[in-house]
C-alpha cells in the first residue's frame, strides 16, 4: 500500500505543478456545464417534477470521470513509453501497487473536477438535496467508478504501442457510453432494446445513485443494485488491468 501511495503523490503533485492540466480540467467543468448543461435546460424544463439542470448534472459529472480515466491511462502509457515504468519494475513492490497509484490519482482528478461542476451546477440553478449522508455516499460511488474505469484505460495503455493507437481503443470509453445511458433522458422512455443496452452501462448506475443521493431524484434503480454493480465492474476492471499489464511484461 505504501508504494501505491507513492505513485499516487507522485502523480498529484505532477498535477498539482501543471498548470496547463489543471486549467485544462476547470475549463471543461465550466464548459460542459454552462454550454451543455444550460443549453439542454432550454429546451426541456423538468424531468420527472425535478429541474433538467439537477437531472442532467450527474451525467456530466460521469463523462468528466470517463474523460479523466483516460487521462489516467495516458499517464501510464507515456511512463512505458519514457521508460519510467521500468524503474517502478526495479523496486521490491507488487506490480498491482503501479496500477493502483495510477487508478487513486485518476479517481482523486475526477473527485477535483466533480467539485469544480457541483458548484458551477448550483450556481446555474441544480438545487442539491440537504442530505449530507448523501452527498458522502454519491463521493464514494463516483470515486469507485472512476476507478473502475481506471482499470480498463490502464489494461489498454499496457498493451498499447503509441499514443494515436491508445486513442483508436480507448474511445468506446467515452461518448458511446454517455449516450448509451440514462444521463441525458429517464430509463423510462427508452424502447426495450436499448433499455438493455442502458442496464449493461456501469456509467447508468452511478448516475441513478447519484441523482438519488445528492440531487433528491427518485431512484429508478436499488441504491444496493447500483453499489454492488460498480464495487463489481471496479474489481473486474483492476483484475483486467493487472492481467494485461503482466502479459505485457512477460511480452
Amino acid at each position: 500500500m505504501y508504494a501505491t501511495y507513492v505513485i499516487w503523490t507522485r502523480h498529484m503533485r505532477k498535477f498539482v505543478q501543471q498548470t496547463e492540466e489543471l486549467v485544462g480540467l476547470a475549463l471543461q467543468s465550466v464548459l460542459w456545464v454552462v454550454l451543455f448543461g444550460v443549453g439542454m435546460r432550454g429546451m426541456i424544463s423538468d424531468v420527472g417534477g425535478s429541474d433538467y439542470m439537477s437531472f442532467i448534472l450527474p451525467g456530466i459529472i460521469a463523462l468528466s470521470a470517463l474523460g479523466g480515466a483516460v487521462g489516467g491511462g495516458m499517464v501510464l502509457l507515456d511512463e512505458r513509453l519514457r521508460g519510467i515504468v521500468k524503474e517502478y519494475l526495479a523496486a521490491p513492490i507488487p506490480r498491482l501497487s503501479i496500477l493502483l497509484g495510477s487508478a487513486a490519482s485518476t479517481a482523486t482528478k475526477a473527485l477535483f473536477q466533480a467539485t469544480l461542476m457541483l458548484i458551477i451546477g448550483l450556481l446555474m440553478g441544480a438545487r442539491l438535496a440537504i442530505n449530507p449522508v448523501g452527498w458522502l455516499g454519491a463521493l464514494v460511488l463516483l470515486a469507485i467508478f472512476a476507478i473502475g474505469f481506471s482499470g480498463l484505460a490502464l489494461g489498454v495503455a499496457a498493451i498499447s504501442r503509441s499514443i494515436a493507437g491508445y486513442h483508436g481503443m480507448i474511445f468506446l470509453f467515452n461518448l458511446p457510453l454517455l449516450f448509451a445511458s440514462n444521463a441525458l433522458y429517464p430509463l423510462s422512455v427508452l424502447p426495450g432494446w436499448m433499455q438493455v443496452i442502458v442496464l449493461i452501462n456501469p456509467a447508468t448506475y452511478l448516475i441513478d445513485a447519484v441523482r438519488a443521493l445528492a440531487f433528491g431524484v427518485e431512484a429508478t434503480l436499488p441504491l444496493w443494485a447500483s453499489g454492488l454493480v460498480l464495487a463489481v465492474f471496479a474489481a473486474a476492471s483492476m483484475a483486467f488491468a493487472l492481467s494485461l499489464f503482466q502479459r505485457s511484461l512477460r511480452a
